[in-house]
């Protein structure tokens, strides 16, 4: 049995690409460059709001002085609108609920600015108590650099055997290798299965309820 899940945001917690799209569409807009259809976005997002920024712009464009200006005029609309259209995925609180009932520890580790992450999951899983939940942090290295992964494992005082780590992209599937810790990769997120596969990750899962079993592992799952 697992005694730590640690879940990543955007792509497996929440479906937020709606949101983020509108933001940084309204920030590009203002500062006179081109819009991008909301599903562009799935492969811009995953390794924090300066590199989707960077993505979004034009390849001729991409300086930080213009990053900085994007950044500017996202900040303000996404934490205004950064609930518009954002919702779990199906299944997701009902699987949280689950675990929190059967003991297992629960945190976040996301790249997501850290003022958002916390504000979207107060908003959410008001009923989850998290171990942990943890945004991008100033001075702290965005996945997938391991830190994240380590300062939880610090907090909740659990070993790496002994934790499931569940994301949506490549990012995420490194940040777990980095980390020393099993991942599962969930193919309703942001990416393709295929960047999952590439990671050989220990699971895939197409269901939330898939992971239930994985953290129960010796145990008889409900």
């Amino acid at each position: 049995m697992k005694r730590l899940l640690i879940f990543d945001l955007d792509g497996t917690l929440l479906n937020t690409i709606a949101d983020l799209a509108q933001s940084t569409n309204h920030a590009l807009e203002k500062n006179g460059f081109p819009r991008h259809e909301t599903d562009e976005y799935r492969f811009f997002v995953g390794n924090g709001i300066n590199k989707l920024f960077e993505r979004a712009l034009p390849p001729e464009a991409r300086t930080e002085e213009n990053i900085r200006r994007i950044r500017t005029d996202f900040l303000p609309h996404y934490d205004e609108h950064n609930a518009d259209y954002s919702r779990p995925y199906p299944g997701i609180p009902q699987l949280l609920r689950t675990l929190q009932d059967k003991g297992i520890r629960l945190a976040v580790a996301s790249n997501k600015y850290h003022a958002a992450t916390s504000k979207l999951i107060r908003r959410f899983f008001p009923d989850i108590r998290f171990t942990a939940v943890f945004g991008q942090r100033e001075n702290v290295p965005t996945k997938p650099d391991p830190h994240v992964v380590h300062d939880i494992l610090s907090l909740a005082h659990t070993e790496r055997p002994d934790v499931l780590y569940v994301g949506d992209s490549g990012v995420d599937m490194q940040t777990a290798r980095n980390a020393g810790v099993d991942a599962a990769g969930v193919t309703w997120g942001f990416r393709p299965r295929t960047e999952l596969e590439a990671f050989h990750p220990r699971y895939i899962v197409d269901r939330p309820e898939e992971i239930l079993p994985l953290a129960l592992e010796g145990e008889e799952a409900l």
